[in-house]
């Protein structure tokens, strides 16, 4: 998928890091039983209460544009299944990930005790919000699609940090983003591919 998406993202590659943290993690671990026969197929997947996994090309991609290093601490808005949690866990020293669905944050906590990440911490939140007593983060990631910037997590993002979020209309178009905070007043903004998400809720309906 990355050749054939180059002329959209810039990426040729990816990190060979990135790749064996998805060889070690496996997908099946994170989807419902009747999903499980196309765990290892490169697409979305449904998870329950309206929510998908994302395809591992994406999971991938948005992991490597991130750049983290091991001594990061990354959050990310949208736990899902955990999925996503699981290979940011292999990469860094601490994820903290915020779902507002309660039962999936449940449930994505107890399948990452139970396969050994102790260097991931799940919240029951609203995600536009953040993690204020954990900020600031080197890293954010958001996997759901919001109608704009959130202001509240540019501000728990540290100096020199990146964050990769989807961005755009609920029902319409969508890019996914990359955010350099290079100061406290300077952002730099690189659209990296069209994408297709969930959307986020709680406090970010209001602005779609």
């Amino acid at each position: 998928m990355t050749r054939f998406s180059v002329d959209y993202t810039g990426v040729s590659t990816i990190d060979p890091a990135v790749l064996d943290a998805l060889r070690r993690v496996d997908r099946s671990e994170f989807v419902p039983e009747e999903q499980r026969r196309f765990a290892f197929a490169n697409q979305p997947l449904e998870i329950g209460h309206g929510q998908t996994i994302s395809q591992p090309f994406i999971v991938a991609l948005m992991t490597h544009v991130l750049q983290v290093k091991p001594t990061d601490n990354v959050l990310e808005i949208g736990t899902g299944s955990g999925y996503q949690a699981a290979i940011l866990a292999e990469l860094v020293e601490h994820v903290y990930t915020i779902e507002i669905v309660e039962p999936l944050a449940k449930e994505a906590a107890q399948r990452l005790t139970s396969l050994g990440y102790e260097n991931a911490s799940v919240r029951v939140g609203d995600g536009w919000f953040g993690w204020p007593k954990k900020a600031p983060f080197d890293k954010i990631m958001v996997t759901a699609v919001a109608p704009k910037l959130p202001p509240v997590l540019v501000s728990q993002l540290e100096i020199g940090g990146n964050m990769v979020l989807p961005i755009g209309d609920y029902d319409g178009y969508q890019e996914l983003v990359l955010v350099e905070k290079v100061s406290e007043s300077e952002l730099n903004r690189r659209v990296i591919l069209p994408v297709r998400f969930v959307p986020m809720t709680g406090e970010a309906a209001q602005f779609d």
